[in-house]
């Protein structure tokens, strides 16, 4: 696929043809159905009547040109009118049947003799068939490419719609990375003086039995060491840079379209490891509880994800 739609895996779609008999009458009726759900590779399941089955082949060549994943169910089906035949007794097949059946005899005297119904389901017996075997097998190609193009066209607009609903999705996780980097500068020093109150009143209460206490310029120091170390491990400054540049990758691979769903599914990893990254470091509310909601759309974008081809 050269465009840059994006195209779903579920879709369906039946065409069918009618085959009209040489004498103008109804022939035969074609009907091709196309079902197709998720799936990790491309797998076409045929049902068909063992006379359309030489079909199988164009057919296949015709899904794997225009498909790449998803599991594919090809159910055709041919109906003939009641009188599949023009009624007529060929007399002269039937005479020879009946030779047939006495040279048989003649070796395997034992034989059943045949019944009046496979007699007349013998070919030739009743007349000429409905159809031939070259206008089914036209038939049935023909409905099938009209039925894969139907449902090549229903997966592109159903891609479309999931295509609207991830970049609204993008576009929601893009405001709350918007608005939590201005927040962080002020949560990390919020957060820091906080640990050097605790610090300040911890080591200038707790001193062990028969230990001086420790000097100011040393609780300075240790105060110092705490509070870097604690301002390294609450800075998400990196996660939310990382998430970004997630988020724009996204949108990117689903502008130029095509073949998108495994390029989304690892990217939808990539934005859960972040998003969960920014949890544990989360040293506030505002923090937590955006990483909560980031993770919701991810798990909302990687269920409709499931379903690109």
């Amino acid at each position: 696929m050269k465009d840059n739609n994006i195209y779903s895996m579920t879709g369906y779609a039946s065409v069918t043809r009618d085959i009209a008999h040489a004498d103008g009458a109804a022939g035969a009726s074609v009907s091709v159905e196309l079902r197709t759900v998720n799936s990790r590779f491309l797998d076409l399941a045929f049902r068909m009547p063992e006379e359309a089955r030489a079909c199988e082949p164009s057919l296949r060549e015709s899904l794997t040109a225009k498909l790449s994943r998803g599991k594919v169910d090809i159910r055709i089906n041919v109906q003939r009118p009641e009188s599949g035949t023009n009624g007529a007794l060929n007399l002269e097949a039937v005479k020879q049947l009946a030779d047939l059946e006495q040279q048989v005899l003649v070796h395997f005297p034992d034989a059943e003799r045949m019944r009046t119904g496979e007699i007349l389901r013998w070919p030739g017996v009743l007349g000429e068939e409905s159809v031939t075997a070259e206008a089914l097998r036209d038939a049935v190609i023909d409905a099938g490419r009209a039925a894969i193009g139907d449902l090549v066209e229903v997966r592109r607009r159903e891609g479309a719609q999931l295509k609207a609903s991830l970049i609204e999705r993008i576009e929601k996780m893009e405001t709350i990375l918007t608005g939590l980097q201005p927040l962080v500068p002020d949560l990390i020093a919020r957060h820091q003086q906080k640990i050097v109150d605790r610090l300040q009143e911890a080591l200038g209460v707790v001193v062990p039995e028969g230990s001086a206490a420790p000097s100011k310029e040393e609780v300075a120091e240790r105060i110092r060491q705490e509070v870097t170390i604690y301002g390294v491990r609450i800075d998400v400054a990196e996660e939310l840079t990382r998430l970004d540049a997630h988020l724009k990758e996204t949108r990117h691979i689903l502008d130029k379209g095509g073949l998108v769903g495994k390029r989304l599914d690892f990217m939808m990893q990539e934005l859960n490891r972040e998003a969960n990254t920014l949890g544990s470091k989360a040293a506030s509310k505002e923090l937590a509880d955006a990483s909560m909601e980031l993770k919701l759309y991810i798990e909302q974008m990687r269920e409709q994800v499931q379903n690109l081809e």
